[in-house]
C-alpha cells in the first residue's frame, strides 16, 4: 500500500517547504512528498540547475497523483527559492513565497552543513558559528515560520514539521566533527521541546536521524569514500540511500503518523 493510499486521496494536501531540496535527502523528500500529493516549495543555495530538475520531477509527480486519483483542476506547480539559511534574515521570504502556493501543512528542515574532519582544538570560531547557524538556528527560525502558519492558535489547520538530525547526535563523531554532532544534538532537543509546545495546536514535530547515507555530503569532510569504508561497521552491512530516509520523512508527514509527535526516528541500518 502506498503512502497516498494509506492517507487517502485529497484534492491536494497543501504546501510542503523542504529546505536544502536540490540534492540528497532534501531532493528525495521533495519528490516523494509531491508523489503523495503535496505542492512543494524547495530551497537551494547555489545549485540552481539541480533545483530546477527537482522541480520538474515534483511537477510530474503531482500531475500523476491528480490523474491517479481523478482529482479535479490543474495542480499547482512546485517552486524553487534561492535562500542561504546561513543568513536567518533570508528565511521569512521563503515562507512568503510558499504562501503563494496555498496553505502550508509540512516543513522538512533538511538544510545542513558539515566541514572538514577536525579535532575540537583545531576548530575556529567562524567554523562553529557557521555550523550552529545553519544546522540549529535556521531550523528553529524555519519552525517558527511554520508554526505561525500551521498552528490552530494562529488560525491554521495544523501540520507536520520534520527535522533532519543525524546519528552523529548520539555517537558524538569524535575526531571528525564533534561540532556537527553537537549542532544535531540541539536539533533533537528542540524537536522534543517544540513537539510538546504545539501538540495541542494540531502541529506534530518529529525528527529523522540518518546514519551513513550515500550522498555527496561526505565530500565536504574530505572523505568522499566514507560510506563504502564504513559499511563493515554498519549492522545492516551497507550505507543507506536518500530515498530510504525520504520514506521515513514522508511517513511522518502523513496521516498514518497522526499520533506520532516528539519522536526521533533512526534510519541508520542499526548503527
Amino acid at each position: 500500500m502506498t503512502l497516498s493510499e494509506r492517507s487517502g486521496p485529497r484534492a491536494g494536501r497543501g504546501v510542503a517547504v523542504v529546505t536544502g531540496g536540490s540534492r540528497g535527502i532534501g531532493a528525495a523528500s521533495a519528490r516523494l512528498l509531491a508523489r503523495s500529493g503535496w505542492t512543494v516549495c524547495l530551497t537551494y543555495r547555489k545549485e540552481k540547475d539541480a533545483a530546477a530538475e527537482v522541480v520538474r520531477a515534483c511537477d510530474a509527480a503531482t500531475r500523476a497523483f491528480h490523474a491517479e486519483h481523478g482529482l479535479p483542476g490543474t495542480p499547482t506547480g512546485a517552486i524553487a527559492v534561492a535562500a542561504d539559511v546561513e543568513d536567518p534574515a533570508s528565511i521569512p521570504a521563503v515562507f512568503t513565497a510558499a504562501d503563494s502556493l496555498g496553505q502550508l501543512t509540512v516543513l522538512v528542515n533538511n538544510a545542513g552543513v558539515t566541514d572538514r574532519a577536525a579535532r575540537v582544538d583545531e576548530m575556529t570560531v567562524d567554523r562553529l558559528t557557521r555550523m550552529f547557524t545553519i544546522n540549529t538556528i535556521s531550523v528553529i527560525v524555519c519552525a517558527g515560520e511554520a508554526v505561525r502558519r500551521m498552528s490552530t492558535r494562529h488560525g491554521g489547520p495544523g501540520g507536520s514539521i520534520v527535522n533532519i538530525s543525524s546519528a552523529a547526535s548520539r555517537l558524538g563523531s569524535p575526531g571528525v566533527y564533534v561540532d556537527y554532532a553537537a549542532s544535531k544534538g540541539a536539533v533533537d532537543t528542540f524537536t522534543i521541546g517544540l513537539a510538546r509546545e504545539v501538540a495541542g495546536e494540531k502541529v506534530r514535530v518529529n525528527a529523522v536521524r540518518p546514519g551513513i547515507i550515500l550522498t555527496d555530503i561526505h565530500a565536504t569532510t574530505g572523505d568522499p569514500d566514507r560510506p563504502a569504508q564504513a559499511a563493515s561497521s554498519i549492522p545492516a552491512g551497507r550505507p543507506g540511500t536518500a530515498d530510504e530516509v525520504a520514506d521515513a520523512v514522508a511517513w511522518l508527514c502523513s496521516d498514518g503518523a497522526s499520533y506520532t509527535t516528539g519522536a526521533i526516528v533512526d534510519v541508520s541500518g542499526g548503527r
